[in-house]
Protein backbone atom coordinates (compact mmCIF):
# COMPACT_ATOMS: atom_id res chain seq x y z
CA UNK A 1 0.00 0.00 0.00
CA UNK A 2 1.44 3.46 -0.43
CA UNK A 3 1.94 5.39 2.10
CA UNK A 4 1.92 9.68 2.14
CA UNK A 5 3.90 11.73 4.40
CA UNK A 6 1.83 14.68 4.43
CA UNK A 7 1.38 17.57 7.29
CA UNK A 8 -2.39 18.24 7.58
CA UNK A 9 -2.28 21.82 6.74
CA UNK A 10 0.40 21.19 3.33
CA UNK A 11 -2.26 22.23 0.63
CA UNK A 12 0.18 20.35 -1.38
CA UNK A 13 -0.24 17.10 0.64
CA UNK A 14 -3.86 18.01 0.65
CA UNK A 15 -4.35 18.16 -3.44
CA UNK A 16 -2.26 14.70 -3.83
CA UNK A 17 -5.16 13.28 -1.09
CA UNK A 18 -8.30 14.58 -3.08
CA UNK A 19 -6.19 13.21 -6.75
CA UNK A 20 -6.07 9.43 -4.46
CA UNK A 21 -9.08 9.71 -3.20
CA UNK A 22 -10.97 10.83 -6.81
CA UNK A 23 -9.10 7.95 -8.23
CA UNK A 24 -10.09 5.68 -5.22
CA UNK A 25 -6.15 4.76 -4.48
CA UNK A 26 -5.58 3.35 -1.04
CA UNK A 27 -2.79 4.67 1.08
CA UNK A 28 -1.78 5.49 4.83
CA UNK A 29 -1.12 9.03 6.43
CA UNK A 30 1.93 9.11 7.88
CA UNK A 31 2.36 12.71 9.32
CA UNK A 32 5.53 14.75 9.11
CA UNK A 33 5.89 18.08 10.75
CA UNK A 34 7.61 20.76 8.59
CA UNK A 35 9.80 22.38 11.64
CA UNK A 36 11.07 18.95 13.05
CA UNK A 37 11.26 16.46 9.54
CA UNK A 38 12.37 12.94 10.96
CA UNK A 39 15.52 11.60 9.95
CA UNK A 40 13.66 9.19 7.43
CA UNK A 41 11.89 11.65 5.53
CA UNK A 42 15.10 13.65 5.37
CA UNK A 43 16.52 10.06 3.39
CA UNK A 44 13.17 10.02 1.47
CA UNK A 45 13.40 14.31 0.02
CA UNK A 46 16.44 15.58 0.53
CA UNK A 47 13.90 19.08 0.16
CA UNK A 48 12.96 17.82 3.22
CA UNK A 49 9.29 18.94 2.36
CA UNK A 50 5.88 17.31 1.95
CA UNK A 51 4.14 15.47 0.42
CA UNK A 52 5.89 12.50 -0.53
CA UNK A 53 4.44 8.97 -2.16
CA UNK A 54 5.99 5.56 -0.77
CA UNK A 55 5.12 2.35 -1.68
CA UNK A 56 7.52 0.41 -0.43
CA UNK A 57 7.03 -3.10 -2.13
CA UNK A 58 7.28 -1.58 -5.58
CA UNK A 59 10.38 0.71 -3.66
CA UNK A 60 9.26 3.59 -5.27
CA UNK A 61 9.48 7.02 -3.76
CA UNK A 62 8.05 10.27 -5.09
CA UNK A 63 8.47 13.45 -4.03
CA UNK A 64 6.72 17.18 -5.58
CA UNK A 65 3.36 17.28 -5.70
CA UNK A 66 3.29 17.71 -9.34
CA UNK A 67 5.40 14.86 -10.10
CA UNK A 68 3.29 12.69 -7.77
CA UNK A 69 -0.04 13.86 -9.89
CA UNK A 70 1.61 12.88 -13.07
CA UNK A 71 2.72 9.55 -11.82
CA UNK A 72 -1.07 8.98 -10.57
CA UNK A 73 -2.37 10.11 -13.74
CA UNK A 74 -0.04 7.82 -15.50
CA UNK A 75 -0.61 4.85 -13.68
CA UNK A 76 -4.33 5.09 -12.88
CA UNK A 77 -7.05 4.77 -14.99
CA UNK A 78 -9.98 6.01 -13.04
CA UNK A 79 -11.04 9.40 -12.94
CA UNK A 80 -8.32 11.51 -15.05
CA UNK A 81 -7.44 15.06 -13.96
CA UNK A 82 -5.28 15.83 -17.05
CA UNK A 83 -7.54 15.13 -20.06
CA UNK A 84 -8.61 16.49 -23.08
CA UNK A 85 -6.88 18.22 -26.14
CA UNK A 86 -3.92 19.48 -26.22
CA UNK A 87 -4.56 23.08 -25.33
CA UNK A 88 -7.19 21.96 -22.56
CA UNK A 89 -3.87 19.99 -20.91
CA UNK A 90 -1.94 22.98 -21.09
CA UNK A 91 -4.92 25.00 -19.20
CA UNK A 92 -5.19 22.26 -16.78
CA UNK A 93 -1.56 22.63 -15.84
CA UNK A 94 -1.33 26.66 -16.31
CA UNK A 95 -4.22 27.14 -13.60
CA UNK A 96 -2.21 24.63 -11.37
CA UNK A 97 1.05 26.47 -11.40
CA UNK A 98 -1.31 29.38 -10.62
CA UNK A 99 -2.59 28.09 -7.85
CA UNK A 100 0.70 26.07 -6.57
CA UNK A 101 2.64 29.50 -7.26
CA UNK A 102 0.77 32.49 -6.83
CA UNK A 103 -1.98 31.72 -4.70
CA UNK A 104 0.45 30.12 -2.16
CA UNK A 105 2.86 32.59 -2.60
CA UNK A 106 0.05 35.46 -1.84
CA UNK A 107 -2.35 33.86 0.34
CA UNK A 108 -1.85 30.01 1.95
CA UNK A 109 1.87 30.67 2.75
CA UNK A 110 1.82 34.16 4.38
CA UNK A 111 -1.19 32.71 6.62
CA UNK A 112 0.88 29.46 7.69
CA UNK A 113 3.63 31.97 8.76
CA UNK A 114 1.60 34.43 11.24
CA UNK A 115 -1.49 31.94 12.19
CA UNK A 116 1.00 28.73 12.48
CA UNK A 117 4.47 28.94 12.69
CA UNK A 118 4.39 32.11 14.38
CA UNK A 119 2.71 30.47 16.99
CA UNK A 120 4.05 27.14 17.21
CA UNK A 121 7.47 27.56 16.13
CA UNK A 122 8.05 31.06 17.42
CA UNK A 123 5.74 31.88 20.08
CA UNK A 124 4.95 35.46 18.71
CA UNK A 125 1.42 36.73 17.64
CA UNK A 126 0.72 37.43 13.96
CA UNK A 127 1.61 40.29 12.04
CA UNK A 128 -1.85 41.89 11.88
CA UNK A 129 -0.56 44.13 8.45
CA UNK A 130 0.34 41.00 7.17
CA UNK A 131 -2.89 38.80 7.62
CA UNK A 132 -5.01 42.07 6.00
CA UNK A 133 -2.65 42.23 2.72
CA UNK A 134 -3.15 37.95 2.71
CA UNK A 135 -6.82 38.46 2.78
CA UNK A 136 -7.09 41.29 0.49
CA UNK A 137 -4.79 38.58 -2.37
CA UNK A 138 -7.61 36.27 -1.48
CA UNK A 139 -9.68 38.49 -2.62
CA UNK A 140 -7.79 39.02 -6.25
CA UNK A 141 -7.97 34.85 -6.02
CA UNK A 142 -11.32 34.24 -5.29
CA UNK A 143 -12.38 37.17 -8.38
CA UNK A 144 -10.79 35.45 -10.81
CA UNK A 145 -12.36 32.17 -9.67
CA UNK A 146 -15.68 34.26 -10.45
CA UNK A 147 -14.51 34.73 -13.70
CA UNK A 148 -13.52 31.41 -14.67
CA UNK A 149 -16.93 30.08 -13.52
CA UNK A 150 -19.29 32.61 -15.13
CA UNK A 151 -17.58 31.38 -18.60
CA UNK A 152 -16.77 27.38 -17.59
CA UNK A 153 -18.67 24.63 -15.34
CA UNK A 154 -15.35 23.74 -13.66
CA UNK A 155 -12.23 25.66 -13.50
CA UNK A 156 -10.17 24.71 -16.62
CA UNK A 157 -13.00 23.98 -18.65
CA UNK A 158 -16.39 21.27 -19.06
CA UNK A 159 -14.70 18.71 -16.43
CA UNK A 160 -13.47 18.54 -13.20
CA UNK A 161 -9.53 18.86 -13.47
CA UNK A 162 -6.56 19.05 -11.29
CA UNK A 163 -6.74 22.68 -11.71
CA UNK A 164 -10.25 22.53 -9.04
CA UNK A 165 -8.09 20.04 -6.99
CA UNK A 166 -5.49 22.06 -6.49
CA UNK A 167 -7.28 25.41 -6.15
CA UNK A 168 -9.45 23.70 -3.76
CA UNK A 169 -6.33 22.20 -1.44
CA UNK A 170 -5.23 26.07 -0.96
CA UNK A 171 -8.40 27.31 -0.67
CA UNK A 172 -8.99 24.72 1.82
CA UNK A 173 -5.97 25.73 3.74
CA UNK A 174 -6.65 29.28 3.67
CA UNK A 175 -10.09 28.99 4.92
CA UNK A 176 -8.93 26.87 7.96
CA UNK A 177 -7.03 29.52 9.09
CA UNK A 178 -9.79 32.47 8.78
CA UNK A 179 -7.85 34.25 5.35
CA UNK A 180 -11.24 33.73 3.45
CA UNK A 181 -13.94 36.13 2.81
CA UNK A 182 -16.57 34.98 0.59
CA UNK A 183 -18.68 38.15 0.50
CA UNK A 184 -19.12 38.97 -3.08
CA UNK A 185 -18.01 35.78 -4.41
CA UNK A 186 -20.93 33.76 -4.97
CA UNK A 187 -19.54 32.07 -8.28
CA UNK A 188 -16.15 30.84 -6.20
CA UNK A 189 -18.51 30.29 -2.92
CA UNK A 190 -20.93 27.60 -5.13
CA UNK A 191 -18.10 26.08 -7.06
CA UNK A 192 -16.55 25.03 -4.05
CA UNK A 193 -19.33 24.39 -1.60
CA UNK A 194 -19.62 21.64 -4.54
CA UNK A 195 -16.76 20.49 -3.71
CA UNK A 196 -16.82 20.39 -0.42
CA UNK A 197 -19.63 17.63 -0.72
CA UNK A 198 -17.57 15.27 -2.70
CA UNK A 199 -16.53 12.01 -0.66
CA UNK A 200 -12.48 12.93 -1.32
CA UNK A 201 -12.96 15.84 0.36
CA UNK A 202 -14.59 14.94 3.62
CA UNK A 203 -11.55 13.53 5.72
CA UNK A 204 -9.63 17.13 5.35
CA UNK A 205 -13.26 18.60 6.73
CA UNK A 206 -13.06 16.34 9.39
CA UNK A 207 -9.07 16.76 10.59
CA UNK A 208 -8.21 19.68 13.43
CA UNK A 209 -4.76 20.97 14.35
CA UNK A 210 -3.95 20.18 17.96
CA UNK A 211 -3.69 24.23 18.57
CA UNK A 212 -5.15 25.63 15.90
CA UNK A 213 -8.88 25.69 15.42
CA UNK A 214 -10.27 26.86 12.29
CA UNK A 215 -13.89 29.07 11.82
CA UNK A 216 -17.30 27.63 12.32
CA UNK A 217 -18.53 27.73 9.01
CA UNK A 218 -15.06 25.30 7.39
CA UNK A 219 -16.85 22.01 7.68
CA UNK A 220 -19.97 23.23 6.70
CA UNK A 221 -20.92 22.24 2.92
CA UNK A 222 -22.34 25.29 2.17
CA UNK A 223 -20.00 27.38 4.16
Amino acid sequence: MWQLYQFPLCPFSRKIRLLMGEKNVAYELVREDPWAPSDMFANLNAAQRTPVLVNEEKKIVLADSRAIAEYLEETVDKSPMINGTAAGRVEIRRLVALFDENFYNDVTGPLLLERMKKRIIYKQPPDSRALREAMKMAHGHLDYIDWLIDNRPWLAGATMSMADLAAAAQISVADYLGGIDWKGHEQARGWYAVFKSRPSFRPLLSERMDVIKPPAHYALVDG
